[in-house]
């Protein structure tokens, strides 16, 4: 039998605004019964989506989907002002688990805009957080993917222009996008690096050491997870192999060849389960000599989960 050892990444998985998204959804089910609504994934993790609507949670992608007076709960990624408008002109009693972190973003793009800056935003076109920023203001907004794009952006005036990121990118990502936006616009603001969230970056910066440590690195997510893909992409970049797996059925035993040494991180959206369902498929195939968690930057930021006001409970 193959002989492995496996070295854990610290930190990995969960993060503080995916924690305060999943405790919201289950506390309103606790306290206000079934079914609670909610739009869009909370957090895109198909395990997670699958156990809370075992709880009685129903996704949706469309506020028309809920009937009127129900609870709709806004996820982690953020929503438009229109979308909020909107639930209002349904009926609907509505919480919001945005992440405080996009929820800075938010204010930081309307404060932008009511200075009169064009605000660009580096991120990726359809996802749901990108989306929601973008629909915080009217107008003079503009979503910005790659350097193609930011050699192409057309704004009022070039002298007023501003930029915040999508929090799930990488730096990689962001770097050569923002030198672009630097050289066209002399009088750029921002942030000094990037918008891309603590967590996020404890996660990169972990698994790329990981990569120079091991011979493979399974990533623990879902395909539609920015910040999981981004993991992926840290340890190739870093010149490693690495597989981005939903679970242990995705692993296949070819994948292990004759590596020595195998590498386990998690994306902010992915319960720290799956990794032990991982751990557990290496042992089934291999002989796992030895298990080691890194040493990591602690985490110790946490968030209230969100609640709507006393006046809007059931009665």
């Amino acid at each position: 039998m193959q002989t492995i050892e496996v070295l854990l990444a610290s930190p990995r998985g969960f993060c503080a605004g995916v924690v305060r998204a999943i405790e919201t959804v289950k506390l309103t089910l606790e306290s206000e019964g079934a079914p609670v609504y909610v739009l869009h994934e909370i957090v895109h993790n198909k395990h997670v989506i699958s156990e809370l609507e075992e709880l009685g949670a129903r996704f949706v992608t469309d506020l028309s989907k809920v009937p009127r007076g129900e609870i709709c709960i806004f996820s982690a990624h953020g929503i438009s002002v229109e979308t909020e408008n909107l639930a209002g002109k349904l009926g609907l009693r509505t919480i919001d688990a945005t992440c405080p972190l996009v929820t800075s973003i938010h204010r930081m793009v309307e404060r932008y805009h009511q200075e009169g800056y064009d605000v660009i935003i580096i991120g990726h076109h359809g996802h749901p957080e990108v989306e929601g920023t973008a629909g915080r203001v009217s107008d003079r907004v503009h979503i910005v993917q790659n350097e193609a794009e930011a050699k192409n952006v057309v704004v009022d005036d070039t002298a007023r222009v501003a930029y915040v990121t999508q929090t799930t990118l990488s730096t990689q990502d962001v770097v050569g996008i923002r030198t672009v936006l630097e050289e066209r616009f002399l009088e750029l603001k921002g942030p000094a690096q990037s918008n891309i969230c603590y967590a996020t970056q404890n996660r990169q910066n972990a698994v790329k050491y990981l990569a120079g440590k091991t011979d493979l690195v399974f990533v623990v997510g879902s395909s539609n997870s920015s910040n999981s893909n981004r993991l992926r992409d840290v340890v190739q970049n870093s010149g490693g192999v690495s597989y981005l797996i939903d679970d242990r059925n995705d692993i296949r035993p070819e994948w292990l060849g004759d590596v020595k040494r195998i590498g386990i991180t998690a994306g902010a959206s992915a319960p720290e389960r799956l990794v032990s369902g991982v751990i557990d498929w290496l042992r089934e195939h291999a002989h796992v000599t030895s298990i080691t968690e890194m040493v990591g930057r602690d985490e110790r930021i946490s968030f209230r989960p969100a609640y709507f006001s006393e006046s809007d409970r059931r009665p």
